[in-house]
């Protein structure tokens, strides 16, 4: 194959794309661009890491379990079979090639480009007559250059979490402590199906699944609890110091035990709960867990607002987290306040991290948090990156404006991928190139000091610093 054009795109992916003065070209080329990553959410797959895995197409590597393309494709008349189906990987490839089009003003047409550019030095759009060739040019890039470990390496990730079912038994994060090749990869742990309870079928095989695994016993919600704190405290010693709960909303009353056990009770014996009794053990279940965090001094990520699995039929064709969910217009201060009060009032708050998927919302959490920040820890309580259908250009801006109107910029812990491709590491980059404009804007326009050490200090900070101190990686 001919050798690609890399300065086709110069127009728009050039080096300070996005950054649109020399205050916000000076914070990004010379405190933001080189700094290391720390990836403290995603979803990729340790055995992947472990194992150095070398993927065989670049369809394998960046359409494979995207639902964000998967969606983009559904919307552009793409047959399912060329999405999540039995088609070849390089007709997958050339049937996203010719979406990629149609996502001008879709954060995955940046997104799309931006991966294509870095690594693989890809810098033509890409479209459904030169498919054929840039998927032939990644692959064989994937081929010479990019294992698995090589891309964590070349993005130089320092830090990286995965998300981890509490019945995993974490083989791969234990043979990663023996490899070196420059990213600490830690697990995260993750039990919301500890709290998934609308069918008790589910919910009972799962816990038999996990008892299994910890040889355990349940029986009683005292064996429940047990088997929980004996997971979490595996967990602990592997190296997990992140606990990480997705909820549509947590539920706004306070934690009661002896209702949480009834509940359990149901449950055990197959019963189907009502609202009342599924809200009241969900409240405790939460907040016991949330005081595992606290007791083994973690931090923990809640990530609220989704309204899962909407359209049933394609969901049982394909499985969960194929692209059927949706932003939630649930509350959610009542159930944070119910949560956060009563972890605080018995010395049981962890380090919070709370993530909203309704925009409308942001304020709102925002000042929620900040209700509950105690010293001696900077910014205790971090109104999270923006997430998931929020993690575009302006859902980016509108998080880091109600972040600095609402709390400390200069503490958040920052960018993450949450993603499941061992490329979106380029997310990080555009992150940094919208903080660094939106700085250098305020600085340009006389709203902030034009002091380029302090503001570009408060931009390494960001990028990286904060969330090694927060976490506490480099212990």
């Amino acid at each position: 194959m001919a050798a690609l054009d890399t300065h086709v795109n110069e127009g728009v992916f050039h080096d300070d794309f996005m950054l649109q003065n020399s205050w916000a070209k000076r914070l990004y080329h010379d405190y933001a661009k080189d700094m290391p990553i720390v990836d403290y959410h995603n979803h990729l797959c340790p055995k992947q890491i472990a194992e150095d895995h070398k993927f065989e197409s670049i369809t394998q590597l960046w359409l494979e379990g995207d639902h964000y393309k998967w969606r983009a494709m559904r919307a552009n008349g793409v047959e399912e079979q060329f999405i999540t189906g039995n088609a070849s990987d390089k007709d997958k490839f050339i049937k996203w090639a010719s979406t990629v089009p149609n996502t001008l003003r879709n954060p995955l047409f940046h997104w799309t480009h931006l991966e294509l550019k870095n690594p693989f030095g890809v810098g033509t759009y890409l479209n459904e007559s030169n498919a054929s060739d840039i998927y032939d040019h990644c692959n064989e890039q994937l081929k010479e250059r990019y294992s698995v470990q090589q891309l964590l390496s070349h993005f130089k990730v320092k830090v990286l979490c995965t998300t981890d079912d509490p019945k995993d038994d974490l083989s791969y994060h234990i043979a990663l402590k023996s490899q070196d090749f420059g990213t600490k990869v830690l697990p995260t742990f993750r039990p919301d199906c500890f709290m998934t309870v609308g069918n008790p079928v589910q919910f009972n095989a799962y816990v038999d699944e996990v008892s299994a695994v910890a040889k355990a016993s349940v029986i009683s919600f005292e064996d429940f609890k047990s088997l929980i704190d004996s997971r979490h405290g595996f967990f602990h010693e592997v190296g997990c110091r992140v606990s990480d709960i997705g909820l549509e909303q947590i539920p706004a009353i306070s934690p009661n035990e002896q209702s949480a056990s009834k509940a359990f009770d149901k449950l055990r014996k197959g019963l189907i709960l009502d609202k009342n009794d599924s809200d009241q053990f969900i409240a405790y279940v939460f907040h016991f867990i949330c005081t595992l965090n606290a007791d083994r001094n973690w931090v923990q990520q809640w990530h609220l607002g989704p309204l899962r699995n909407n359209n049933s039929r394609l969901m049982h064709e394909v499985g969960a987290d194929g692209g059927f969910d949706s932003i939630s217009d649930n509350g959610q201060v009542h159930g944070m306040s119910h949560a956060l009060n009563a972890l605080n009032l018995n010395n049981k708050l962890a380090k919070t991290i709370a993530y909203n998927l309704n925009p409308a919302l942001n304020d709102a959490v925002a000042t929620m948090l900040g209700n509950f920040n105690e010293g001696p820890t900077k910014a205790k309580m971090q109104y999270g990156a923006a997430w998931w259908f929020l993690d575009q250009k302006l859902g980016i801006e509108n998080q880091l404006n109600t972040l600095s109107n609402m709390g400390l910029l200069a503490h958040f812990v920052g960018m993450l991928t949450d993603s499941r491709s061992f490329v979106s590491f380029s997310r990080h980059d555009y992150f940094r190139r919208i903080l660094c404009n939106l700085l250098g804007a305020e600085m340009h326009s006389g709203e902030l000091p034009s002091d380029e050490k302090w503001v570009g200090q408060l931009v390494q900070d960001v990028c990286y610093n904060n969330a090694i101190n927060y976490f506490g990686f480099d212990k």
